[in-house]
């Protein structure tokens, strides 16, 4: 982990003695725990280091202070493990459907003497029902469609909140295809930032959306309804 202090340096981060033994050893799980569950397929250390973590990272400016924020499908913990180092402020709730990525994920805030972050297994369309507009931010880093995210994310969100979302280039097409999806969620487009990892040629948008309205309490549906009849 020699390169990490360097590498995020290079893109604004200023990492501490302290965030940078917690990177070690989330690494260090990580890498451990995917010998047995597959959570990811990028093992190699500098690899982790630009993909996961300061991929997870590029979108801290967009997170009020002290604001409260879930990351809907957590997975191995991206983007919010990476985003809780680096911003001990804001208080995390971690979600995702697979109780043994639960587990993962306990260990890990465990492991880094972590607070102020928890991890929930629930369905995101269960966990909406008790918890509407309670958050500051929603967040995901995932590779669902933007129409069916919005419709997975905005519920959770504030009105006067945020729905950020981390994408690829190819950003502009899928939300041609969601603004009508983003409108009845009682969302529109905030802006969308765009960074380019150089050492990985990785292009990746940053969306965000602001939660002006409340959401249709039919949202979001049940069934994986989002995913297989996305509102158009």
């Amino acid at each position: 982990m020699k390169e990490i202090r360097k590498i995020f340096e290079k893109y604004g981060i200023i990492l501490s003695d302290f965030q940078i033994k917690q990177f070690e050893d989330f690494f260090a799980v990580l890498i451990e725990t995917n010998k047995y569950m597959n959570l990811t397929a990028i093992t190699d250390e500098r690899e982790v280091i630009l993909k996961h973590f300061l991929d997870s990272c590029l979108a801290e400016k967009n997170f009020p202070k002290n604001s409260t924020v879930i990351d809907v499908g957590s997975g191995a913990g991206f983007p919010a493990i990476p985003l809780k180092v680096i911003r001990p402020d804001l208080r995390i709730c971690m979600l995702d459907s697979l109780n043994k990525r639960i587990n993962f994920l306990n260990a890990v805030i465990e492991k880094l003497h972590m607070e102020g972050i928890y991890a929930v297994h629930a369905r995101a369309e269960d966990y909406a029902k008790q918890n509407r507009e309670k958050f500051d931010v929603a967040t995901a880093r995932a590779v669902a469609q933007l129409n069916t995210l919005s419709e997975y994310l905005l519920p959770f969100v504030k009105v006067g909140g945020y729905a950020v979302i981390y994408k690829s280039a190819k950003l502009q097409e899928e939300l041609q295809n969601a603004e009508n999806a983003i409108k009845i969620l009682g969302g529109k487009v905030k802006k969308v930032e765009n960074f380019v990892v150089e050492e990985e040629n990785l292009d990746r948008n940053i969306l965000v959306l602001e939660k002006i309205a409340k959401t249709p309490p039919k949202y979001p549906r049940d069934k994986n309804k989002p995913k297989t009849n996305p509102i158009v």
